[in-house]
């Protein structure tokens, strides 16, 4: 494979299968470089939760798949993915569209949409195949620091001297209001992009769970709890 390599793309030993090569070089082309470099973080500290877990690359879980799965995640909040869907369901069918294309089989492109589907979902990813679970795992980790016990020494540092992260945890959230703003249809209530959406807009703007209860036409209602002054 006659690709030049980035000096990173070398010194933190990624993936340098055709595939893997093609998606990266989708996602930087795609993306800004804030949610580029949040892409390429989120596989380096995916890597690493599995090697602190005991996980073995390509025994226990599939490299190059955790790879693609981390690098298009974030496809959904580009101009090139930015459907009608939640963002991370439109990434997800954008990725999928790209893998088909690069000749990737059916199981590659079950693994990744779901990895990329799934990432914001806590408590779902994590009991899926170890390629989504570790995806979600490292994403989170790069925007809220949630297992950075898993990082060696130092191992942090490195990534963020090679990739900034340009206040990516507050960059990020503006990007996926602005969509949200633009096409409340990718904000549903009860989504990410909903709560960031009903954090940025007057109280009642955004319906809430009580909302929606009250809309479903049931007639239900709250009854007194102890402890509860609501």
């Amino acid at each position: 494979m006659n690709i030049q390599l980035a000096d990173w793309h070398v010194e933190f030993e990624l993936p340098q299968s055709e595939l893997a090569v093609a998606a990266l070089q989708f996602a930087e082309g795609a993306e800004q470089p804030y949610l580029f470099r949040h892409s390429v973080r989120g596989y380096l500290f995916a890597r690493e939760i599995a090697n602190h877990r005991g996980l073995r690359p390509d025994v226990d879980y599939h490299d190059e798949q955790l790879f693609l799965g981390c690098v298009l995640h974030d496809l959904g909040l580009t101009e090139q993915g930015n459907g009608d869907q939640r963002f991370e369901v439109d990434g997800a069918d954008l990725a999928a569209a790209f893998l088909r294309e690069h000749g990737a089989d059916d199981s590659t492109v079950a693994v990744v949409w779901d990895a990329v589907a799934l990432h914001t979902s806590d408590g779902i990813a994590s009991r899926k195949e170890p390629e989504v679970a570790l995806a979600q795992a490292g994403i989170a980790l790069d925007v809220m620091g949630r297992g950075k016990e898993a990082l060696t020494e130092g191992f942090a540092e490195r990534v963020h001297s090679a990739f900034p992260r340009d206040d990516l945890g507050y960059v990020i959230a503006d990007a996926i209001v602005a969509q949200a703003m633009a096409n409340p249809a990718k904000a549903s209530p009860l989504s990410l992009a909903g709560q960031l959406l009903r954090q940025r807009l007057p109280h009642g703007t955004v319906p809430d769970w009580h909302d929606l209860i009250a809309g479903a036409g049931w007639g239900d209602r709250r009854t007194a709890v102890p402890g509860d002054h609501g």
